[in-house]
């Protein structure tokens, strides 16, 4: 488990936000797919004979997916999504709930046979929730545990029994449309208990239920598991020992030591009386809980085991783990098969009649024959080996080149994944960004429409990544990781509104093409359209309802300080999305975010209904999408000084400085010099501070503050125009070249830019 960032506003994050992001996480093409290796599996058996099973998957890209299964195939038939982190583990509690656990630090819970919608999301971990257990023979019990060190046992049932509304208070703080549909369970935002749970002291942040704190973990939790009636649990962790706990309680009942390092896996028989524990020191063991001790250990593994799956039994066991091999060994006798090898190390297992279920930190999903029902039938074909009893027997072994030949080459069948994208990089433009994924493929993305532009295939991505370069300066207006498998987008406030484009440059028609674009904004217009769509149309049938006039205004979002924001006038108030920020509807981008209440969520940006508002997204996000609002921006402008080249005759235009947007154009430059060689009205050389803008009728202006377009209304020129050229350092500047560009690439000093200008004779 890597303590990296999560995607979405973690409260335990090292760097403190002034202001809650917005995400958006770009999708593949193909949406039934997972983009990210699978950390969990669970299986859904029929009740009836003909019914269907199916398999859920929970992913590093922070979906579950529901298989449906066939002999020999599996169709999606659901995504579930709104965590914002990966998803770490998953468990069926009775018939048809499903509970998930993430590194977003929550738990949710969905109905198994649902299109996807989260029914509650439980907050009570500190920090990343890594694994779950469930009692077969008791649906209500559930536990959970995480690198917090805390362990809690959940009742299923009263978690998700709506909480009495005591008042409207209650329900404003508990509550988050967006887990489901309009009238979804509210949240339960539960009380935090510290890390360490030497400090008992709870701070009710809002009524609720709340679950059974098994107190005593002092080091990160990763394995639990429980018996079937739900009155045993077992929990291990970084401390390497297996607890032993009374759920009903929360109490300890026994403390088995014997692993060297981090217990990662864990499974109980259906009594209760053995454990079966795996960990990062390679070794397996089988605790006797009556006796409390390790009866036996099986050295299997070359390198750490992170899962186990036992047959019905519990007389033997499937064991995978970062060294790639799935084996079978009798719990009794001690043999060991090597039944697979694989490309990736194995994260979890799930047996499926005959056969097992193999989750890797790949993207796909593989279904191996394992003769689960009869497995002495997978030892009659031989070439099984005695697991010993010290954790270097089976490293020595491989030493000796008498590595044992996989009894099977090939999987059933394989539900494929999308290759992880795994490096990445954001080009010059600042709307281009270059990725290469698990498969080596090469693709260009374009960050403002959320689409593939160019597939290059398997290329070189470094010299891919130089054909690319452009020489030109945009500022860093948005981040990217892709923790996720894809890339996540990240806009914070106001950094996100500094950069700016012409229309032109953005191909946009309709407009003036001096007029100035901010690609933030643009890009926000485009990814809620939908909900803006459906607000719309919620907002007029109650207006309608009630007579009311909507004004082209916002006037139900937060008030806000005039001080903190300014109105984008050059943006017409419209809600109209420009072809360049028109996201995809058939592979739509997810947005994950928070409002002022309920934690963050994730949603599809074509599945947001129009009922989310401030409560659901940031104030910032909805003042610049509703009312036409930018926060203060700095670094717009550009100072310069614009003199003669040395050794020319020609006269003196300016000796102050003058100062222009960043974006302002080379030609605009030209423009103004040759405007003032041919008008003979020098700019008045008091001047210490000009600004490079046309003013009306002809006269230049110097305290106005725009873009150097030159605008009709000019007087006629009265002499011949002359060819003029503009230089940087001794070398003369593209016309297509932005002020910025020429600072960043060509001036490259702190102090102000300094641009020379001369006649070009016989031109």
């Amino acid at each position: 488990m890597h303590r990296v960032g999560s995607a979405g506003n973690n409260s335990n994050s090292s760097r403190p936000r002034k202001e809650k992001r917005l995400t958006y996480v770009l999708n593949d093409s193909d949406d039934t797919k997972h983009s990210a290796g699978i950390n969990c599996l669970a299986v859904l058996k029929s009740s009836v004979s003909d019914g269907c099973n199916y398999l859920f998957t929970g992913s590093r890209d922070g979906t579950l997916k529901r298989w449906a299964l066939a002999e020999d195939a599996a169709t999606c038939s659901a995504t579930f999504e709104s965590h914002v982190d990966w998803v770490n583990d998953t468990v069926i509690a009775g018939e048809n709930t499903l509970v998930s656990c993430s590194s977003d630090t929550t738990l949710k819970i969905w109905n198994c046979l649902s299109d996807g919608t989260c029914t509650r999301t439980l907050r009570q971990h500190s920090d990343y929730v890594t694994c779950l257990a469930a009692a077969e023979r008791n649906a209500n019990v559930v536990a959970s545990g995480g690198l917090g060190g805390e362990v809690f046992v959940w009742d299923i049932e009263a978690a998700v029994t709506p909480l009495s509304k005591s008042s409207d208070v209650m329900e404003d703080d508990c509550s988050n449309g967006i887990n489901g549909s309009a009238n979804s369970l509210p949240v339960s935002s539960l009380r935090p208990i510290s890390s360490y749970n030497s400090i008992t002291a709870h701070t009710t942040q809002c009524p609720g239920y709340v679950p059974i704190a098994a107190k005593g973990h002092k080091e990160s939790v990763y394995a639990l598991a429980m018996n079937d009636n739900g009155s045993l649990l077992v929990s291990g962790g970084t401390e390497k020992v297996v607890r032993v706990w009374d759920p009903r309680t929360g109490s300890k009942t026994m403390k088995l030591r014997g692993h060297t390092d981090n217990v990662r896996a864990l499974l109980l028989d259906s009594t209760g009386r053995y454990c079966l524990s795996g960990s990062s020191d390679s070794m397996i063991r089988l605790w006797d809980l009556g006796q409390q001790r390790c009866v036996h250990s099986y050295a299997v593994h070359t390198d750490s085991v992170w899962a186990l799956a036992s047959t019905p039994t519990f007389t033997r066991v499937y064991s995978g783990g970062r060294d790639l091999s799935l084996y079978l060994t009798d719990l009794t006798t001690r043999e060991s098969l090597l039944l697979c090898t694989k490309e990736h190390p194995v994260l979890q297992l799930a047996l499926h009649d005959d056969s097992i279920w193999v989750a890797t930190t790949d993207s796909s999903v593989h279904r191996w024959p394992a003769e689960g029902r009869n497995p002495q039938k997978v030892f009659q074909r031989g070439g099984s080996f005695l697991a010993g009893n010290l954790s270097f027997s089976r490293a020595r072994v491989s030493l000796e080149g008498s590595t044992p030949a996989a009894v099977y080459k090939e999987p059933i069948f394989s539900i494929p994944g999308t290759p992880a994208i795994v490096q990445h990089e954001i080009l010059n433009n600042r709307r281009h960004v270059l990725t290469k994924d698990s498969a080596g493929l090469v693709k260009l993305w374009e960050i403002t429409r959320g689409v593939v532009v160019e597939d290059y295939g398997q290329v070189s991505f470094d010299e891919k990544k130089q054909q690319l370069f452009e020489m030109v300066s945009i500022p860093a207006w948005f981040t990217v990781d892709t923790r996720l498998g894809s890339l996540s987008v990240h806009l914070d406030t106001p950094q996100c509104f500094s950069a700016e484009m012409y229309s032109v440059d953005l191909n946009i028609t309709g407009k003036p093409e001096d007029d100035k674009v901010n690609l933030a904004r643009e890009t926000l217009k485009g990814l809620l359209a939908h909900w803006m769509t459906k607000r719309r149309q919620r907002l007029g049938s109650q207006a309608s309802a009630n007579g009311d006039v909507l004004s082209g205004k916002d006037n139900t979002a937060r008030s806000l300080a005039h001080s903190r924001i300014e109105v984008d006038g050059n943006a017409e108030n419209d809600s109209m999305v420009h072809p360049p920020f028109e996201f995809s509807t058939v592979s739509p981008p997810s947005i994950i975010s928070e409002g002022s209440q309920g934690g963050p969520w994730r949603k599809k940006i074509t599945e947001l209904d129009g009922t989310e508002d401030e409560k659901d997204f940031p104030w910032w996000v909805l003042d610049c999408v509703l009312n036409n609002r930018l926060p203060p921006r700095e670094n717009t402008k550009c100072s310069f000084y614009l003199h003669p080249c040395e050794g020319t005759a020609v006269q003196i235009l300016t000796q102050g400085k003058l100062s222009a947007p960043r974006i302002l154009r080379i030609n605009k430059v030209v423009n103004y010099v040759v405007e003032k060689m041919v008008l003979d009205k020098p700019i008045d050389t008091g001047s210490t501070d000009g600004s490079l803008a046309p003013g009306h009728g002809g006269q230049l202006q110097h305290s106005a503050v725009a873009d150097g377009s030159f605008k009709s209304g000019l007087k006629p020129w009265p002499k011949p125009r002359p060819s003029v050229e503009i230089l940087c350092n001794n070398q003369v500047l593209s016309t297509d070249m932005s002020l910025a560009t020429v600072r960043a690439y060509i001036w490259k000093k702190p102090e102000d830019l300094v641009l020379n200008y001369r006649v070009v004779q016989g031109r």
